[in-house]
């Protein structure tokens, strides 16, 4: 199954470009990177480890932007 704007929170999204969008510690904010790898708290991006809990990630699927929370 393809990745789409609407399951991509099924899918595995390692390798993807992601942008930080909000979060509670505002330094975070406009990271961006390819993400490497993803556990059930954390994602990291690049060679930044997050909380997923703290913060909203941005990817564009199929041309369109989609924000996911990590709560």
């Amino acid at each position: 199954m393809a990745i789409t704007a609407k399951n991509i929170v099924q899918h595995e999204i390692i390798g993807l470009e992601a942008e930080i969008t909000n979060a509670t510690n505002k330094s975070l904010m406009g990271i961006k990177g390819k993400i490497t790898d993803e556990t059930q708290n954390t994602i990291t991006i690049q060679t930044k480890k997050l909380l997923k809990e703290q913060i909203t990630i941005t990817i564009k699927i199929d041309g369109k932007n989609v924000e996911i929370e990590g709560k």
